[in-house]
């Protein structure tokens, strides 16, 4: 019995070194990331918490949106810089080049007027031929189901005003859910971010959507192969006030 003790004591006091088990043997739920395990449990939790932090910001942005589209203000149209655009169309076309995310409505001797805009982002861009089938000012929107199941904050429809994401002015494309129109977020352009439509400056909807008629023809590419647009031609006018009509 005395043995059997000594024993187990000099076991205890015996220092049992660490075992490291290599990387490439441990395993975790999900990965490994500066030596430490990421577990699904946790990846789950940190996109819970960045949903909520979303929503909350949400609350208190242009995001917060309710059924009322807000005031009308009047704006005034603005022209935009006149371009050299060599082009088989003729005068009165509009092309849309989304790789450049510029928009051109083609005008007498082989010159446009090219604008900025915003164009779909990842998964929503096409490309074809449409016609104009009517322009409205402060539409109305009324998001697709398919929106609001990926945007479940957004309402059933709103009114036509500046909070409106359509803006001031919407050229309809067609039968299609697409739409040519203005925006209560102008930082948006010159990227890729909507769902499909393409958004521009309320001025310069408002100015496109004076020169266009039912029927105009809309052309949209993902690269314009024509000759590059790249010259300014100045008016008289734009000389001394750019785009100002």
């Amino acid at each position: 019995m005395r043995l059997r003790i000594l024993s187990i004591a000099l076991i205890g006091a015996i220092a049992i070194p660490a075992i490291t088990v290599p990387l490439s043997l441990a395993h975790a739920d999900t990965a490994w990331v500066n030596g430490a395990p990421v577990f699904e449990s946790d990846r789950i939790r940190a996109a819970k918490r960045d949903a909520a932090r979303r929503a909350k910001s949400r609350s208190n942005s242009r995001y917060s949106m309710g059924p009322d589209g807000g005031d009308r203000p009047n704006i005034s149209p603005q022209r935009p810089e006149t371009v050299s655009f060599p082009n088989k169309y003729g005068a009165g076309t509009i092309v849309i080049d989304t790789s450049a995310r510029k928009l051109y409505y083609t005008t007498s001797g082989g010159a446009a007027y090219r604008y900025p805009i915003s164009v779909g982002r990842q998964g929503f861009k096409w490309y074809g031929t449409q016609k104009v089938s009517r322009v409205q000012a402060w539409p109305s929107w009324t998001p697709p189901p398919q929106m609001r199941r990926r945007q479940s904050w957004l309402p059933k429809t709103m009114s036509g005003g500046i909070r409106n994401p359509l803006g001031a002015k919407a050229i309809y494309l067609g039968s299609t859910l697409y739409r040519i129109h203005g925006t209560n977020n102008p930082k948006s352009i010159g990227r890729a971010a909507s769902s499909g439509c393409f958004r521009m400056m309320n001025a310069h909807v408002l100015h496109l959507a004076g020169l266009v008629k039912t029927g105009t023809t809309v052309r949209v590419v993902r690269r314009w192969k024509g000759a590059a647009a790249t010259a300014t031609i100045k008016t008289a006018s734009q000389s001394t006030t750019m785009g100002k009509t």
